[in-house]
């Protein structure tokens, strides 16, 4: 059978390209070989930062849960910020913030997340990693797998499913109490008082990390993550992936007696050690792969395979298609889309700080009378009427008072001295009365600005610009 023709950007040219993909279909198990290596380091490094997920929620803040996502009062508490409705565009901007730092990376450097950082990906490494400790090595798992069940594959097996359910319930234990405090949560758990929404929830995390992690694994990468499908459109020749030097590595070749490798034979010795350490089964000598997640264990495996018969590294590394073609290699800054997404970053980030610099524990609305625009009373003075909202962004309830500066001469706002009580985390409404002698108001309308303050802490405030308005002179 002849080889298929690659013809660039034709219908032949991506027909032929697919059928080389070398993809697992699920028809069997993967058991990766663990190795040691600068790559495998790092990954343990970036999926030790999901300890923040298991643990996170349980810190506390001033007798509180620091970090409290309370979906049911619609608010967010950050230590002693609390984000309410109103504050939700930040919520907006830090997920847009979180998009274009993904495409960003992805441009650069392919699937870097999918190896790193993915909640999927940390969790089928953390299963495997259990699996090794009690069934054993990769060959180990084979042949238990296939061996008849006796007690000791049932012993083997039942342990292995009862850690990986303990993991899976403490999965969903941890994903719901970010929306709720923890320590009412394990009360109501412990006690079986948990509401129906929390169960489902529970339930659902549990048997969603039990069966994606523990069965499903790299199949979950490839057909039900959306980001795997779309990478591919972020990337471009000059994006770095874990990259097999074909000029250096073939044509391939095992070692001859004695550790030595014929003079026309590549560096590759055919040692299939990149293969085994793959934890999607991606054999990346055969190019780039749809079920690659950019994890760089296999630069591990094949460094570790040089070393040992006196080779230089980098047979496999983190290269570019232009690199590897012998195409000229444009600097990071040099791509257009570098920019755009620098420029979109920095001003999402921009808007999130201006956003908590300017939240404020309190905010202040006040909206003028507008019918009528103004009363004479029975002594002549001037009164003006207006209705006063006040958000109290704390996590206690405030008493406030209202004062103002500017407006009329001899101005005086009726009931000042009267506190009004805002709940935390909801807004206020009540009705301010402000009026003037009738000789000192000077013109229609008058500026002013009116402010609310905690009786207790007058540092808890926020203003308003409002006007005061008089008859025509």
């Amino acid at each position: 059978m002849s080889e298929p023709v690659k013809e660039v950007g034709s219908v032949t040219g991506i027909y032929s390209e697919h059928v080389e993909w070398a993809t697992n279909l699920g028809d069997k198990t993967i058991h990766a070989k663990r190795m040691p290596g600068r790559f495998r380091t790092l990954k343990y490094i970036t999926e030790s930062f999901w300890l923040i997920f298991f643990f996170g929620a349980y810190l506390r803040w001033n007798g509180k849960q620091a970090l409290l996502l309370d979906v049911n009062n619609r608010q967010f508490h950050i230590f002693n910020l609390t984000i309410l409705p109103q504050d939700i565009w930040m919520v907006s901007l830090l997920l847009l913030l979180l998009a274009m730092t993904l495409f960003a990376v992805t441009s650069v450097a392919s699937r870097v997340f999918c190896g790193f950082f993915c909640f999927q990906t940390a969790w089928v490494d953390l299963f495997t990693w259990v699996e090794e400790k009690i069934e054993g090595n990769p060959n180990k798992r084979h042949k238990l797998d296939a061996a008849p069940w006796n007690a000791d594959k049932i012993l083997r097996k039942v342990s292995k499913h009862l850690i990986w359910l303990a993991i899976a319930v403490f999965t969903g234990i941890s994903f719901t109490i970010w929306f709720e405090d923890a320590f009412v949560y394990w009360h109501d758990l412990m006690h079986f008082k948990l509401s129906m929404m929390e169960m489902t929830t529970l339930t659902a995390f549990t048997l969603g990390t039990y069966f994606l992690a523990g069965f499903m694994r790299e199949q979950a990468c490839l057909w039900l993550c959306p980001y795997a499908r779309i990478q591919a459109v972020m990337a471009d020749s000059q994006t770095i992936l874990p990259a097999y030097d074909v000029a250096r590595g073939e044509p391939r070749g095992k070692l001859r007696s004695g550790g030595k490798v014929v003079e026309q034979q590549g560096d590759c010795i055919d040692c299939f050690q990149c293969v085994q350490v793959c934890p999607t089964g991606v054999d990346i000598r055969d190019g780039q792969q749809l079920g690659c997640i950019t994890c760089g264990l296999c630069l591990d495996a094949c460094d570790s395979v040089m070393d040992k018969i006196g080779k230089p590294r980098g047979l496999i590394r983190y290269a570019s298609l232009d690199e590897l073609e012998g195409r000229p290699v444009k600097k990071l800054y040099q791509h257009p889309r570098t920019w755009v997404y620098i420029v979109i970053i920095l001003l999402a980030l921009g808007g999130i700080i201006y956003g908590l610099t300017h939240l404020g524990a309190m905010k202040l609305s006040v909206e003028p009378e507008r019918q009528p625009l103004f009363v004479r009373m029975s002594d002549g003075s001037i009164q003006n009427k207006y209705t006063f909202k006040v958000l109290n962004k704390t996590d206690k309830d405030l008493y406030v008072k209202v004062s103002a500066e500017g407006g009329v001469k001899g101005q005086v706002i009726v009931d000042a001295d009267k506190p009004q009580l805002v709940h935390h985390g909801k807004a206020a409404g009540f009705t301010v009365f402000v009026k003037a002698p009738a000789e000192n108001v000077a013109g229609e309308v008058t500026k002013m600005q009116f402010r609310v303050e905690n009786v207790e802490n007058p540092t808890i405030a926020a203003e308003y610009n409002s006007v005061f308005r008089g008859p025509k002179r």
